[in-house]
């Protein structure tokens, strides 16, 4: 995928291809959008000499920043709490989410951003708990950007005090390197994976604010310790918060609802115009 949106670390020369006159533009207003699959034409990029490329990556970045700062502030000045949820497709995103929502509905507003390649499966799960959702397809670019998120909550148009949750395309790679305004970024690991995975794709583990470790309700079934899998996030991010939960059943998501309302709560106080006189 990533030859496809141009993600590449972002600490690393960053160079894609010159498109063929007539492609569209890659920029603004942002990378990975649906408007700008340069390879949905059936172009691909050819072997020429590194010479040849133009590098571009740092201005995407910094434009993708830039919007996500933006967004950010607004946000807080609404005291709204916007969370991206992370993981490898199938780790167990929207199963939560589901239950998540069921279980907030009677005391706090909660909206969702679903990202997916295609379809509109999950938002019309989520819809089924009564949260507004609004599904947004990439097509061929793995990840979602703050100039999509920041459209979509134009829609959404979520209350003052709410939450947010985002959804992200399923991948552990390219989400790790795009700030999406959010307040909190949550990675989700489920022990249908391996107890290795914070190893190899060390980036989204850095910049967690969480990792949740899911279908737990699984491990006597499973080759997944999760004492291993506990260390070897330490090793990447040490002072990274890991819960457990696993949603068929329900005292198993009790740490993980307690996390919500505590950071709902502090980020309430933290940004209450009370607390910030002019």
């Amino acid at each position: 995928m990533c030859g496809t949106c141009g993600c590449t670390p972002l600490d690393t020369p960053n160079r894609l291809i010159d498109p063929p006159a007539g492609s569209p533009a890659l920029g603004s207003p942002g990378l990975g959008s649906p408007r700008l699959k340069v390879a949905s034409a059936g172009w691909q990029p050819p072997q020429t000499p590194e010479h040849d490329s133009v590098q571009f990556q740092t201005s995407l970045y910094a434009h993708n920043r830039q919007l996500a700062m933006d967004l950010r502030h607004r946000l807080m000045a609404e005291r709204i709490l916007l969370f991206n949820l992370v993981s490898s497709p199938g780790a167990g995103k929207t199963t939560l989410l589901v239950a998540t929502l069921r279980r907030l509905a009677a005391r706090t507003k909660a909206y969702v951003i679903e990202g997916d390649q295609q379809t509109e499966l999950d938002a019309l799960r989520i819809r089924a708990t009564g949260t507004p959702a609004l599904q947004i397809n990439t097509g061929q670019a793995c990840h979602l950007d703050a100039q999509r998120v920041s459209e979509a909550l134009e829609q959404l148009r979520p209350e003052t005090g709410s939450l947010v949750f985002i959804e992200n395309v399923g991948n552990l790679i390219c989400p790790a390197h795009f700030d999406l305004g959010e307040a909190l970024r949550v990675v989700l690991l489920s022990v249908t994976e391996g107890d290795d995975k914070a190893l190899k794709y060390p980036d989204i583990f850095a910049s967690a604010d969480l990792v949740l470790i899911t279908k737990c309700d699984l491990l006597p079934y499973v080759d997944f310790n999760l004492a291993h899998a506990r260390a070897n996030i330490q090793k990447i991010n040490p002072n990274l918060e890991v819960l457990t939960s696993a949603c068929g059943r329900k005292r198993n998501l009790s740490a993980w609802l307690s996390w919500l309302t505590t950071q709902q709560q502090a980020f309430i106080r933290e940004h209450s115009p009370n607390d910030h006189p002019a």
